[in-house]
């Protein structure tokens, strides 16, 4: 893969990347649950740390990273705040936010992975890691929407 297609892929799950990193944090100040509270900011703070780790690998081929998210991502956060201060079930309505955005962040890591040939090994290694993790949170977020939607919170 030539550089500028690299630096595209990843700047794109870079973007992606800051995205979920603010959707957490915004979605840990809507929701009132302390739990739930300190386990979105966790995810968000593992956001942060997956986007030090992409920006680190793309310095490391020379590349610029972006340094910020998308309006797509600001768009879909207010639509959150929206969703949610509507919603008589707050929580549920954040989470099947967080659900929405991850599992478009694991179809995005597809598609770059869909050229691994072509990428750095250690840059495959990275990608696999996170998209790894982010299918984990999708997993758990769907047991917490679970526990929302039963005990109406």
């Amino acid at each position: 893969m030539e550089n500028v297609k690299t630096e595209q892929y990843l700047n794109s799950l870079l973007e992606k990347t800051y995205d979920a990193q603010r959707g957490y944090a915004n979605a840990a100040e809507v929701t009132e649950h302390v739990q739930l509270k300190r386990w979105l900011a966790q995810q968000g703070a593992r956001r942060t740390e997956f986007a030090a780790a992409l920006a680190g690998e793309m310095k490391g081929m020379n590349e610029n990273p972006k340094n910020d998210g998308s309006f797509a991502g600001d768009m879909h956060r207010g639509w959150m705040n929206i969703k949610a201060a509507l919603s008589l079930n707050k929580d549920e309505s954040v989470l099947e936010e967080c659900l929405t955005g991850e599992k478009s962040a694991i179809e995005e890591y597809d598609q770059v992975l869909e050229h691994r040939g072509e990428l750095p090994p250690t840059i495959v290694s990275v990608l696999e890691a996170q998209k790894d993790e982010i299918q984990a949170t999708v997993n758990e977020v769907k047991t917490l929407e679970d526990f929302a939607h039963d005990h109406n919170l």
